[in-house]
């Protein structure tokens, strides 16, 4: 299964500023995979090592933490001369064995003629904690569930996805081929992209035995809250993950702290928050003052809305039946759009938009997303049916001026003067497509 991080992962082997990688990722999003792949593909020696399913190996980290030392007692260990010269070592689920952390300091200082790559999938929660954290002396990737784009690949429609890529013009497609693509958006938002999930669909095309994949991966975070946290924040942590899905069911997604508990305050899971983004299973979206540079700089950070890692996680939480697969855009407008809004942010966390905002005015307009693109801010409103209104839009605009708004939604592509329609599908054009219209300067309105 193509990951377009594998491209990242040669950039980095090749770099003349590689240091030990850090790659980061939820639980079963396929770090591991990735890596072993890349290993045996680029390397002719590959070193896999596991600290959760051998702990003893933390034993060869104790005391001296120095590179040599380090590699001589993994040679014995693996019974084995292990040489620099077209090795990579993988320490996976790194966050069981903290002394492995803090070596990949000494080796960026001492021997740095080692591939080194660090996983794990609570590896975002270790990062957060200062103590002996290699700071500066690491390289960061973050591999999150299948994109759209990773699906269709995967499903073999690499023309389309590479079609929709190389367009230079904002224009409407064929709508035999649209209702194509807005088919395999259903059931992407249905699977989701778990590896795992995608994979089983991709072998049996069997939804139910796919719902129970996603039951047992819900089931494995839930067991992780209690294994990486303490009795009480446990409780905590399982309590705003579960009501997650339905903060996103309101018409009004802004997370509330009652609705996790009655009476609650921020000051009650404000560290449960940061846990579960650590951890990579939420994304937060952060309130929008006023758009203006440097963007974070007029943002409200007490409110903000939380979405899940992944739509199908999100649809087996809310047990939503495998019908609604077959109805044209039911699935789209369920929960009041939270999966498509769900979806959208997600897509845009994918092409490097990870500082996503939303804007309300003081009435009832709401622009869903705020990104910035270059030195521009734009407006994203996002659609679940096909309604052509963009009141929220048309407030923003009026008031801020922006050089482009744009709207996703299950509607074609299509432009008008200072407005640009993006399908839902076609969300990981949007960079691409941002990028040209703002070097043109919105010439050819």
């Amino acid at each position: 299964m193509e990951r377009t991080l594998y491209q990242d992962l040669l950039r980095w082997k090749n770099s003349k500023r590689r240091k030990p990688l850090l790659l980061q990722g939820a639980r079963q999003v396929g770090k591991t995979w990735l890596i072993n792949s890349f290993g045996k593909s680029e390397y002719n020696n590959y070193i896999y090592l596991n600290f959760e399913q051998n702990p003893a190996l933390r034993t060869l980290f104790t005391g001296k933490l120095s590179p040599k030392e380090i590699i001589s007692n993994l040679s014995l260990y693996l019974g084995k001369k292990i040489e620099a010269k077209d090795t990579l070592i993988c320490f996976d689920e790194i966050q069981a064995a903290p002394e492995a952390i803090t070596c990949l300091k000494y080796f960026q200082e001492q021997a740095a003629e080692f591939h080194l790559i660090a996983a794990g999938s609570l590896l975002g929660v270790r990062v957060g904690k200062k103590n002996n954290f290699p700071v500066g002396k690491v390289n960061f990737m973050t591999l999150y569930p299948l994109s759209f784009v990773e699906y269709m690949v995967a499903i073999g429609e690499e023309l389309v996805v590479e079609q929709l890529s190389n367009q230079v013009a904002i224009n409407a497609l064929p709508e035999l081929l649209h209702e194509k693509l807005l088919r395999h958006l259903k059931m992407y938002l249905f699977l989701g992209g778990m590896p795992e999930v995608v994979q089983d669909y991709l072998d049996h095309k069997d939804i139910e035995t796919v719902r129970i994949i996603q039951k047992e991966i819900l089931e494995a975070y839930l067991r992780d809250f209690s294994k990486y946290t303490t009795p009480d924040q446990a409780i905590k942590t399982s309590e705003v993950w579960k009501s997650i899905p339905f903060q996103l069911a309101k018409e009004n997604k802004k997370f509330k702290y009652n609705a996790v508990r009655p009476k609650a305050r921020a000051s009650t899971f404000e560290q449960t928050i940061k846990w579960l983004r650590n951890a990579g299973l939420i994304h937060l979206v952060n309130n929008l003052r006023t758009p203006k540079l440097p963007i974070a700089g007029y943002a409200d950070f007490s409110k903000f809305k939380i979405y899940l890692l992944d739509t199908g996680l999100l649809g087996a939480m809310l047990d939503i039946s495998s019908d609604i697969i077959l109805e044209p855009i039911r699935l789209f407008q369920e929960y009041n759009g939270a999966f498509i809004e769900n979806f959208i942010n997600n897509e845009l966390i994918k092409i490097g938009k990870k500082d996503l905002f939303y804007w309300t005015s003081r009435s009832d307009a709401e622009v869903d997303f705020v990104i910035q693109e270059e030195r521009e801010i734009v407006p994203i409103e996002v659609k679940s049916g096909l309604n052509k209104n963009t009141k929220s839009l048309r407030v923003y605009a009026n008031k801020y001026q922006p050089k482009l708004i744009v709207r996703c939604s299950p509607r074609n592509f299509t432009r008008s003067d200072d407005f640009i329609n993006i399908p839902l599908y076609g969300i990981f054009t949007l960079k691409h497509l941002l990028e040209k219209l703002l070097i043109e300067g919105i010439s050819n309105r």
